[in-house]
């Protein structure tokens, strides 16, 4: 009776105007090669964050993505073009919170 516990990336979606990727994680047990369980996480990952300084100004930061799997990365370098990145920076600074 061998139990293992298995996880993979079964779904990256790119959504909405700022190409956001949001990645499901299946975290899978089986025993003897038959499938007990199975659950879902989700992350999201954005490609620009934002910061307000103490003079009123931004600080805009580009995501790293070196910790998420080279199909993410070759997504993210796919889909947040300079121009992406602008506008999200933008929408950023207008909805910050005061």
């Amino acid at each position: 009776m061998a139990i293992i516990k298995t996880t993979e990336e079964d779904k990256i979606e790119v959504v909405g105007d700022f190409k956001n990727i949001q990645v499901r994680t299946a975290t899978i047990i089986k025993e003897d090669g038959v499938e007990l369980t199975r659950s879902f996480s989700r992350h999201v990952v954005e490609c620009v964050s934002t910061t307000k300084n103490d003079d009123d100004s931004f600080t805009h930061t580009d995501t790293d993505v070196s910790g998420e799997s080279t199909e993410v990365q070759a997504i993210a370098n796919a889909v947040w073009t300079d121009a992406v990145k602008a506008v999200k920076k933008t929408v950023n600074e207008a909805n910050y919170p005061d």
